[in-house]
């Protein structure tokens, strides 16, 4: 009888032992296959963001020199006409996110910064010089350093950017859904994002 007993024991704790197994194994599959998805997914929404915009500008540009103490002066101006192509963009194969497996937790360790491309397209009417101060190589340079500054300040103060972060914003959002639906959290600066409302209330 008492062996009937052990034997009866040693095979239910065979059976709970290989159950417990089965169940851990199980466990560190699932673990794995969801690790795997997210970052599969999450690479697939690194891409590059885009939004673009175009800008018109027209000013004169006017220089003197002034010879033999000021007596003699000469002149050159020239009517410049921009049109330019703005982008801007948020490379987001530059996103820098790391995985916590054991607390089931994706952490976004750094938003890439925004990119700002201006490709202006300059044409110069009425160019008139004088003799001794005709138009070089610096002259260029200022007017186009002098749109580039002008065309900054606009974009600064048009929807440009707003509409640049929106999309960024659009985009992270889909990493707090997809981690969500898994039953995993999600971290940005040692905070729990809880809700994709929680993107726009953050400084980025």
């Amino acid at each position: 009888m008492k062996n009937i007993v052990l034997v009866f024991l040693v095979t239910c704790v065979l059976i709970l032992g290989f159950l417990y197994w089965d169940q851990k194994h199980e466990a560190n599959e699932s673990l794995e296959e969801n690790t795997e998805l997210i970052q599969e997914q999450i690479r697939n929404v690194g891409k590059l963001v885009v939004t673009e915009g175009s800008y018109a500008q027209v000013f004169t540009y006017k220089n003197s020199k002034s010879f033999y103490f000021d007596v003699l002066s000469a002149r050159k101006k020239a009517l410049v006409v921009v049109n330019a192509d703005v982008s801007i963009a948020y490379d987001l194969s530059k996103l820098k996110i790391e995985i916590d497996e054991k607390s089931k937790r994706v952490i976004i360790k750094e938003i890439p910064q925004e990119e700002i491309t201006i490709n202006p397209n300059i044409k110069y009417y009425d160019v008139t010089q004088d003799y001794l101060n005709q138009f070089e190589a610096e002259d260029y340079n200022k007017i186009k350093s002098r749109i580039e500054k002008s065309l900054s300040k606009k974009i600064q103060a048009s929807k440009l950017k707003y509409n640049a972060k929106n999309r960024l914003i659009s985009e992270l959002q889909k990493i707090y859904i997809l981690t969500s639906s898994m039953g995993w959290e999600l971290e940005y600066q040692n905070d729990i994002i809880k809700s994709p409302d929680k993107f726009e209330q953050i400084k980025l």
